[in-house]
């Protein structure tokens, strides 16, 4: 009897070893390219979710996930193709990714949707996307920026400046935000001087800071990137004097801005998405224990993609794009037990038992139709050379 014992459990030993595997699932984000700063906190939140979810042995009969690497660049399209092609031909059932909202359009159009792949965007924010097709293989942890626009008119408005000058990059992401903005600043009551657009990747933006002086306002809005163009119109503005108070959109906010800026921007501000509250607080924390600043923008956005990515597998029994898609709304909403970072283990016994969950995590995420964030922002302001967060919107 009891040899028979032995052997029935081994055989249910094999059993799960034999439909347990490793899966990858792809990070596709810009490591090098104007928001490269911000890369290496928003890998790491994905890697955190896989490896929780990895060390529970809980998915799929004890499947491991591994994540693989993909350079969006954040801005050249067709290095994003590039590289999502070549993860998938390394057999990716999905991608936390993309990073900016234009190489994010090309990679799903070029990639994903001939290919099947689900794809979740921790930060691609244009309106665009809000209405692109899709067949039901896209979503985002970030709200599209015709939200972000009334924000930031709300923002403005609420500290009594009624004339801004606007600068954005000359892409998807900034051209989205700049119209969706001015169409709301507007129709509060504001007055935008100019709305011009800048390259990236100049070593120069006399001409542009000049025309934006030219033009006028009580401050400049820069809807551009920290580590390129966007950066370079606050140095050209700072020194000759055009501009001292400045407006940041998501795409500027970051620990990049104030080591390169200091007090040099005091009294400037802005916002990015993110949420306050248990979840944001329990993700910060178990950053800070694995290694890494989990408050730096789209840190935790990544995370609660990849997060979703898994428990949407584990929902639909199967690694599969096309079948495990239809689940990702129904881990994201209620209703459902709240599941807080660091509780994805707990998701997963939940799931598995047949029981329903409700992913709140580290950004208080809620799908709306078609699948993106319905969207909370920060506000910040520099004081004493510092980023200081001063509320929620």
């Amino acid at each position: 009897m009891k040899k028979l014992l032995i052997a029935t459990a081994a055989g249910a030993l094999l059993a799960s070893a034999a439909t347990a595997e490793d899966i990858k699932l792809g990070i596709s984000i810009g490591f090098t390219g104007p928001l490269e700063s911000l890369s290496p906190e928003m890998e790491k939140g994905a890697l955190l979710a896989m490896k929780e979810v990895s060390d529970s042995g809980l998915l799929l009969d004890g499947t491991t996930v591994t994540g693989v690497r993909a350079d969006s660049t954040c801005t050249d399209a067709a290095a994003a193709v590039s590289a999502a092609e070549r993860i998938v031909a390394d057999g990716v059932k999905g991608i936390v990714g993309g990073m900016c909202s234009g190489e994010t359009i090309a990679t799903l159009e070029r990639v994903a949707m001939p290919n099947g792949i689900v794809m979740i965007a921790p930060s691609a924010t244009s309106p665009a996307l809000s209405t692109i097709e899709d067949n039901g293989l896209f979503f985002r942890t970030s709200p599209s920026d015709a939200r972000q626009g009334e924000v930031m008119a709300d923002i403005l408005l609420d500290r009594g400046v009624n004339t801004v000058a606007v600068t954005y990059t000359n892409n998807d992401y900034g051209k989205g935000l700049a119209d969706s903005f001015a169409a709301a600043y507007t129709a509060k009551g504001g007055s935008v001087t100019v709305s011009s657009a800048h390259d990236d990747g100049k070593a120069d933006y006399a001409a542009e800071v000049a025309a934006l002086a030219a033009a006028g306002g009580e401050a400049l809005v820069v809807a551009g990137y920290v580590d390129q163009g966007g950066s370079g119109i606050v140095r050209g503005s700072l020194d000759t004097g055009a501009f001292d108070t400045f407006v940041f959109a998501d795409g500027m906010v970051s620990n990049a801005l104030q080591e390169r800026f200091g007090a040099e921007i005091d009294g400037s501000f802005g916002q990015n998405p993110s949420s306050e509250g248990e979840g944001r607080e329990r993700y910060i924390a178990l950053a800070s224990e694995a290694g890494f600043d989990g408050s730096n923008s789209f840190s935790a956005e990544s995370y609660d993609a990849a997060a979703l990515i898994l428990l949407a597998m584990a929902k639909a029994g199967t690694t599969d794009p096309g079948v495990y898609k239809n689940s990702v709304m129904d881990i994201a909403n209620a209703p459902g037990e709240q599941i807080l970072p660091g509780e994805l283990a707990r998701a997963l016994e939940i799931i598995n038992a047949g029981g329903d969950v409700d992913y709140v995590g580290a950004t208080s995420v809620e799908l709306v139709e078609p699948g993106e964030s319905a969207g909370v922002y920060r506000e910040v302001e520099f004081r004493d050379g510092e980023l200081q967060v001063v509320g929620y919107r």
